[in-house]
């Protein structure tokens, strides 16, 4: 298989063109032929067009590749090797919600051909890729697995906004049905990485690492959280103890903040399914998420407390809110925790307006029912740095200032001006 795609006789597929498929779609259409799927006609015209709609890739990233954009499943007949990048999402009620994974499945199931591979790169619970999805192509294409087509698993470890840690310059595991494919699909992936290809012992080894990679993560931010909430009762700064504790040679450097996205803020909720199939009720795990999820009503609550404390009526109050991305310098809003903040807050009467140089206020509205606002305009009670975008850290202690009121509060959620003189009271996790 990989000779023939080197060699432009077969032809590999990416279905999902979000932050995860189209960088992947674009890398290897520089090396073989590609078709890139999605089932957004939008998303796949801008594409057509250089764009890409997730705004992580300039107009150059599409130069000098031999790719196909489509939303016409028939066009995936014509793939040999077809590479899954669909998100995986969880419901209201914190449970997997694997439709787009299913309807990916069905999708290329029914466009699979003898001979042909098909590699997920979705985040999932281990056994998921052979036990749910593998089930769905026999069924779509009546052709048997291993026997008729191979399976594979390399999980994505994309990181939205980051400029260094681009895909070929992360190590990229890879994981096959057998022996065979797991050398194809390693020959495969190692013509674009440029880090290295870690071979797992199996699809669930893969899986697994994948989860808990994110999982370890949001575990060691949820005691930093913990630990904010008991240093905020000791009147000291979370920041000023974790920069003291960080002079030992071994300890972990994590810091207290939102947890959202759609990794950190979702992973742990499909591992923590599995455990309870399994008849295991996570402590540790599910611990983490219900302090890290409880985050934005605190951090609320402390600011309804302070301005209080300051004489300031509640009702009417104007609080500013800036950055509403999931994480700083992108313009995903997906799971951002943000929204639960603006929305306790209004709980309260509090008149809050929401600012964010990347992300799109359509979306916004669509998404969490409010919008931004076009400027910050006139003075506020409070002001919230929520997300640390580029464009914040340039702005000086006076254009902060002259935002509030002379009892103003300013709200630094990450700590990043704690060192600053604002002027007004401060507080920070």
């Amino acid at each position: 298989m990989y000779k023939k795609l080197i060699d432009k006789e077969a032809i590999l597929s990416v279905t999902g063109l979000g932050y995860v498929g189209l960088p992947i779609a674009l890398e290897f259409a520089r090396k073989m032929k590609v078709i890139g799927f999605d089932i957004k006609e939008e998303r796949v015209e801008m594409m057509r067009n250089r764009i890409d709609p997730s705004n992580e890739l300039d107009s150059s990233a599409f130069d000098d590749c031999d790719i196909e954009f489509t939303s016409n499943p028939e066009d995936l007949r014509r793939a040999n090797f077809h590479i899954v990048a669909v998100p995986t999402p969880i419901n209201d009620h914190n449970l997997p919600d694997l439709r787009p994974l299913q309807g990916a499945s069905t999708t290329v199931g029914r466009a699979l051909k003898k001979g042909d591979y098909v590699v997920f790169e979705s985040t999932v619970y281990p056994g998921c890729t052979e036990d749910d999805c593998v089930p769905v192509l026999e069924e779509e294409s009546g052709l048997r697995f291993n026997h008729d087509f191979k399976v594979g698993y390399s999980p994505e470890r994309i990181n939205p906004g980051d400029k260094e840690h681009t895909l070929t310059k992360i190590l990229k595991i890879v994981a096959g049905s057998d022996d065979e494919s797991l050398e194809e699909i390693a020959k495969v992936y190692g013509s674009i990485i440029k880090a290295g290809i870690y071979k797992a012992s199996s699809i669930k080894v893969a899986e697994a690492a994948k989860i808990i990679e994110n999982t370890q993560r949001d575990v060691n931010i949820a005691l930093m959280n913990e630990l904010s909430l008991i240093f905020n009762k000791l009147n000291i700064n979370t920041y000023e103890v974790l920069e003291a504790a960080g002079t030992k040679w071994n300890f972990l450097k994590f810091s207290p903040g939102l947890v959202g996205g759609h990794c950190i803020g979702v992973d742990p909720y499909y591992l923590t399914y599995k455990a309870n199939e399994l008849g295991i009720h996570s402590k540790i795990i599910t611990g983490g998420r219900v302090i890290n999820d409880g985050m934005a009503p605190y951090i609320a609550n402390q600011i309804v407390k302070r301005l209080i404390s300051a004489g300031h009526p509640i009702n009417g109050s104007r609080v500013l809110v800036m950055g509403a991305t999931f994480k700083e310098n992108v313009s995903d809003i997906r799971n951002s925790k943000v929204a639960d903040l603006v929305h306790e807050l209004q709980s309260f009467s509090v008149n809050v307006e929401v600012v964010d140089p990347h992300a799109s206020s359509d979306e916004l509205m669509r998404e969490y029912g409010y919008g931004l606002a076009p400027a910050p305009k006139g003075k506020y009670e409070a002001v919230v740095v929520a997300v640390n975008h580029a464009e914040y850290m340039k702005l000086d202690d006076s254009e902060f200032k002259k935002l509030m009121h002379p009892k103003g509060l300013f709200v630094d959620v990450k700590g990043v001006f704690r060192k600053r003189n604002i002027g007004v009271e401060y507080w920070s996790l």
